[in-house]
């Protein structure tokens, strides 16, 4: 099981793991000396390619560090469209010896790190699938949000926010607009509308045969809106698209994304259930900001980091998807933050106040 090898050094960074990268195919001379030229281009750490089996069939690995291998799949891809019978795999490296030489990990940590296009594909589409369980995370989530809104009790809100599935369909919508991927994009929203639709309603009818508790900071402060609430939402948006595109765990981002979606979701059913629809209504443009926002920073957080289809075509096809998209995002951000801040002034709330000063009891005060 040899033939063509090139070491360059290999090991596990302490940080990061490798990735192992393996195509499985039909062995012809002239194929092989493409793909071997396409992957000497890509640098790789250690590069393998098998005798041909009794069957005909070949194995070339390819070793990369990770965050890298990118322009490999996509050269590999090119070669083999069209062709049948050949696999392409990638597995994370948990250990590897020996120890890459110094030179190979300065170079390495100074490329831009990001995940495969492959692998975030694959891992952010499995958020948009509207399934059952999606469903029943959506009803607990909801149900502790709207009883711990009501009682007043942050830490309850807070697990509400943890087990809330809203992360997967937003970031899914983004990342399907940076690739110009239209069935993506329409799974995802369709999912996220009724994980959102399926709350407000479910809020909705507790509120309608419980109430609402109006003197709950909790709950009236999700009926609150300014530009601290876009800048909240943007952030949030911005560090979820950046842990998934840096391969990171999007756990506790997915709780702060979550606290800028369910919070005011559910506000905005138990209050118009409960029958006071200004407030509920104030509560549905905070949601609406947010749901924008978060949007907005994703796909400008995508688009930054690079995440593009892999041919010139799709490309110039995405890049039109995601202007369209910004453009839209941006100017929905401004026409629902000018009317939070219109209202706010209006109203007075979220202003600071100002204590007034004792007025004088004589000549001398």
């Amino acid at each position: 099981m040899r033939v063509a090898r090139c070491w360059r050094g290999g090991g596990a960074r302490r940080e990061r793991k490798m990735r192992l990268i393996e195509l499985s195919f039909r062995d012809d001379a002239a194929l092989v000396e493409r793909l071997m030229a396409a992957s000497e281009r890509a640098e790789p750490l250690d590069t393998v390619l098998s005798e041909p089996t009794s069957r005909g069939r070949r194995v070339l690995r390819l070793v990369f560090g990770d965050g890298e291998g990118q322009a490999a799949i996509d050269s590999i891809n090119g070669l083999m469209d069209g062709l049948e019978d050949w696999r392409l795999v990638v597995l994370p490296v948990e250990a590897s010896l020996p120890k890459p030489a110094a030179k190979l990990v300065e170079a390495s940590a100074r490329r831009k790190f990001i995940a495969l296009r492959e692998e975030l594909y694959q891992d952010v589409a499995g958020g948009a699938k509207l399934h059952r369980d999606f469903l029943l995370l959506t009803l607990l989530s909801t149900i502790v949000a709207v009883f711990g809104l009501s009682a007043d009790n942050v830490a309850v809100v807070i697990g509400a926010m943890v087990i809330a599935p809203l992360l997967g369909p937003i970031l899914a919508f983004s990342f399907a607009s940076a690739l110009g991927d239209l069935e993506l994009m329409a799974r995802s929203a369709r999912t996220a509308l009724v994980g959102l639709a399926f709350g407000m309603a479910l809020s909705a009818l507790i509120g309608l045969a419980f109430g609402a508790d109006l003197t709950s900071e909790e709950l009236s402060g999700r009926t609150v809106v300014g530009l601290d609430s876009t800048v909240l939402a943007l952030a949030s948006g911005a560090a979820a698209a950046l842990s998934i595109a840096t391969g990171l765990s999007s756990t506790l981002v997915g709780v702060m994304v979550a606290v800028a979606l369910l919070p005011p979701a559910a506000t905005a059913g138990l209050l118009l259930g409960a029958g006071e629809t200004e407030l509920a209504l104030r509560a549905g443009l905070l949601l609406a900001i947010n749901v924008v926002s978060v949007n907005l920073a994703a796909l400008l957080v995508f688009f930054y980091k690079g995440i593009r289809p892999r041919t010139w075509l799709e490309r110039r096809s995405a890049t039109r998807s995601v202007y369209i998209n910004l453009a839209v995002w941006a100017v929905l951000i401004v026409a629902l933050t000018g009317l939070a801040v219109l209202l706010t002034v209006e109203t007075g709330e979220g202003l600071p106040v100002v204590p007034a000063l004792p007025e004088a009891t004589g000549a001398g005060a």
